[in-house]
């Protein structure tokens, strides 16, 4: 089955960049892989994002890339889409083939990492005539995302390639890192009557975006509070003062999450009841005492939000 697009892929909600769970040879750990799926959706994500730099991207070799999100289709089985990250190759032809073996896995959209076209030091030109050659190529069906991933450089879309990205028809879904309102708002005034939805992966600016016509979220944070974020994106219109108060609360304690992550998430969920290391393919990441005690004091007051959202904990499925 090829990815194509499908109407739940543009409603708004939190898309967690999703982790990888190593076991202590450094293996991924499928089991605890398909616990953590069982996871995201108790917390009723919109949709998943595989694949990403979260999930140790450029730590995996090809065979993985494609069985994780291969493997997020089948345990999602329709309860949330899924989109994935990875398709790489040196050349045009050669990212599009990839991008259409990726399709192969069901995935509902493939996502391009905005710096795989071209150099740091190329024009925004010269990317834009590489994109274009790979669209050439890339199965006409298959539904296209964007990523401002930030390594092994991050390339930021100006509002002239978001633009061209949304005017194409081939591109729904943006995770922008620009973390930046200015550049959010040029970014959402060119995205009218196209497919192209946007997505921010900045916890600060999360509900100014949505304030000026953003689609979610899918960040680091989605990691440890799905259902937060979730909330927050699907009710920020309705309960002004309470998304207000949720979006301090995520400013004031994102330090939790983003200290030593992803080692910090993954210690969180193992300390509530996911069965995985805190291991990952990247130089391993000590978590101390203190380092706990901020989790725990996190927590403690996710627990009060969830009192006052009336919204279970994805824990309690556990």
């Amino acid at each position: 089955m090829s990815a194509s697009l499908q109407p739940a892929l543009h409603t708004a909600g939190a898309w967690p960049v999703m982790l990888t769970p190593f076991d202590a040879q450094k293996r991924i750990d499928w089991p605890a892989f398909d616990r953590l799926v069982d996871w995201y959706l108790a917390a009723e994500v919109e949709g998943l994002f595989a694949v990403c730099l979260s999930s140790d991207i450029f730590q995996l070799d090809a065979d993985e890339r494609l069985e994780l999100a291969r493997r997020t289709v089948r345990r999602t089985a329709g309860r949330a889409r899924v989109i994935a990250s990875g398709a790489f190759g040196d050349t045009p032809a050669q990212t599009a083939e990839a991008v259409n073996r990726l399709a192969d896995t069901g995935v509902d959209a493939v996502i391009l990492l905005t710096n795989q076209f071209a150099r740091q030091d190329a024009l925004p030109e010269a990317w834009q005539a590489a994109a274009e050659t790979a669209l050439l190529r890339i199965r006409p069906e298959v539904a296209l995302g964007l990523y401002e991933c930030p390594l092994p450089y991050k390339r930021l879309l100006t509002p002239a390639l978001t633009r061209w990205a949304a005017q194409t028809g081939r591109f729904h879904f943006l995770k922008d890192t620009c973390c930046d309102m200015t550049q959010i708002e040029a970014k959402l005034a060119v995205l009218s009557g196209t497919p192209l939805r946007f997505y921010n992966a900045h916890t600060a600016t999360l509900l100014p975006s949505m304030l000026a016509g953003g689609h979610g979220f899918s960040g680091c944070g989605a990691n440890a509070i799905p259902h937060l974020y979730s909330w927050l994106c699907k009710h920020f219109a309705a309960q002004p003062e309470r998304a207000g108060a949720l979006q301090a609360f995520l400013n004031q304690s994102s330090p939790a999450v983003d200290n030593k992550y992803p080692a910090s998430v993954k210690t969180y969920l193992r300390l509530h009841g996911l069965p995985m290391t805190t291991s990952s393919r990247l130089p391993d990441i000590p978590i101390d005492s203190a380092d706990i005690d901020a989790l725990r004091a996190f927590h403690a007051a996710v627990r009060q939000w969830e009192e006052i959202l009336n919204i279970p904990s994805p824990f309690a499925s556990m």
